[in-house]
């Protein structure tokens, strides 16, 4: 509690000297902006959270073991969260993002639920019969496919195959931690209502089709067999997903992608393929279905050893929206 009005007037007045003025203020929940404990501003970004790397295959078995004793029945989601060592954080992948392994096993459904932050699906392995419903839509989960899940819809994961289905998970729930306009609640039935079954949808972009693109770019020469940089395009998500831009990495043997120091935070899925990258100064190795992080104000270079394919998330609409993209200067 602060000290009470006349009392503390009184305190500020008998002051003689500024040394005693500093604890009165405090008292008050007041801070001289010339002797607060830290820096509020500094020359350029700088954050603690990490490059960072996750294994696919490691993930995998962790989820098998875990699938072991615990049952969809008893957690919202069987899901590992990847992690940025920050502080006591065990959630957010990077400031606005956190990316998950997610496995369902055969006959098993994960239990509908609506909530604010925006969510998507990156396939990995899964068979046919194992799908998402979406508001009430039917979206097939095929290995490569990404599924967006708005904020504020009802959504829920089955799988009607004779195989375990594994994807990645990406939502801005440290977006909405950040700004505190959280809701969440799931849903009073057990089973999610169908009542569509697209061959398309708006929410649903294909491997198939993604594949497709690249190849008539290449085909119109485009992108050339001789050029040393890897071909990005961007999918058309953000009429249903704001708060982040996607875009596939599409890569021939020994062709790299350079990612300057921006203000933009990262998530990378390897869709395909095998290669390595240097994030922020750490090394490392990378195939199918592994993660890897670049939180804002880092650079990364990634070569592939085979044609290769990455998909990325980032929050690039968020800092256009509020003008705070900034990139390094070439030197």
């Amino acid at each position: 509690m602060t000290t009470p009005l006349p009392q503390a007037l009184k305190s500020l007045s008998s002051a003689t000297q500024l040394d005693e003025l500093y604890p009165l203020l405090d008292q008050q929940r007041l801070t001289a902006g010339w002797h607060k404990k830290r820096a509020s501003l500094w020359k350029s970004p700088k954050t603690q959270f990490q490059p960072m790397y996750w294994s696919y295959e490691l993930g995998k078995v962790a989820l098998d073991q875990a699938g072991r004793w615990m049952d969809t029945e008893f957690a919202e989601r069987r899901n590992l969260l990847l992690f940025n060592p920050v502080g006591d954080n065990d959630y957010d992948t990077v400031r606005t993002l956190v990316a998950a392994y997610q496995m369902i096993k055969p006959g098993e459904y994960a239990k509908p639920h609506w909530h604010t932050p925006n969510a998507l699906r990156f396939v990995l392995e899964a068979k046919p019969g194992a799908f998402s419903v979406v508001d009430g839509v039917k979206l097939p989960m095929l290995p490569g496919d990404v599924l967006l899940t708005p904020g504020g819809s009802m959504h829920s994961h089955y799988n009607e195959s004779d195989a375990c289905a594994y994807w990645i998970d990406i939502l801005d729930v440290p977006l909405v931690h950040l700004l505190e306009p959280m809701f969440f609640e799931p849903s009073h039935q057990a089973l999610q209502d169908v009542i569509d079954e697209p061959d398309e949808h708006a929410y649903w972009f294909k491997e198939a089709d993604v594949l497709s693109h690249f190849e008539s770019v290449q085909r119109l020469g485009q992108t050339g067999l001789q050029s040393s940089d890897a071909y990005t395009h961007a999918l058309n998500s953000q009429a249903h997903i704001v708060t982040q831009s996607l875009n596939y990495h599409h890569f021939l043997a020994e062709q790299t992608l350079a990612i300057p120091k921006t203000t933009v935070s990262r998530i990378f899925c390897v869709a395909s393929g095998s290669g390595e990258a240097e994030l922020g100064g750490v090394k490392c190795l990378w195939k199918t279905g592994d993660v890897m992080a670049l939180p804002s104000w880092t650079s990364a270079t990634f070569k592939a050893a085979e044609p290769s394919r990455f998909f990325e998330v980032n929050d690039r609409p968020v800092l256009d929206k509020l003008g705070l993209f900034r990139q390094e200067p070439h030197s």
